[in-house]
């Protein structure tokens, strides 16, 4: 799960996490942290509070009884919450967490592309936004790529890579 060392923070999405639980329990033994990414992923702006509720609360009860713990990380699918869902996932027990540094990974970004957008964008305390699951074989093989590159390349700027819980102090 570490690539050259570096921890990563995890958002998962509830209904993976229950497809592969060895590799949840992978991601906490390693080192890293994980935050809920609902339950499959959904277009939470559609849905009623109660809905969006349960997609929070059902993947947590998912992580919880793979890995024993509880997160309190929130990503939003597709980084979207309506102002009631902010204040529903906060009663929840929540932090919710977006990033500053897209690679548009998810669409099939080539590593040179990727490598450009984290170039432009990033700065210090960023989050940088990629993705371990896709849709089509082979639609992450840019971030493969990459993502070693981007380890290196910031390093040698000075860069420290730290779990989002490191990063907001905890």
């Amino acid at each position: 799960m570490r690539v050259k060392r570096v921890p990563g923070t995890f958002f998962m999405v509830g209904k993976e996490a229950k497809s592969f639980p060895d590799m949840v329990r992978r991601i906490v033994r390693e080192g890293n942290a994980i935050g809920n990414h609902s339950w499959d992923h959904p277009k939470l702006w559609t849905l009623t509070n109660e809905q969006v509720r349960q997609e929070i609360v059902s993947t947590e009860n998912e992580i919880k009884q793979i890995t024993g713990r509880r997160t309190n990380l929130f990503r939003p699918p597709y980084g979207r919450v309506t102002p009631s869902d902010v204040v529903l996932i906060h009663n929840l027990g929540y932090r919710i967490i977006d990033w500053s540094v897209d690679t548009l990974d998810w669409k099939g970004t080539s590593a040179p592309t990727i490598l450009q957008f984290v170039n432009k964008e990033v700065s210090p305390g960023g989050i940088i936004l990629e993705h371990c699951f896709a849709g089509r074989p082979g639609e992450l093989n840019g971030t493969l790529q990459a993502l070693p590159k981007i380890i290196d390349h910031l390093r040698a700027q000075g860069y420290e890579f730290v779990t989002v819980p490191t990063l907001l102090g905890r």
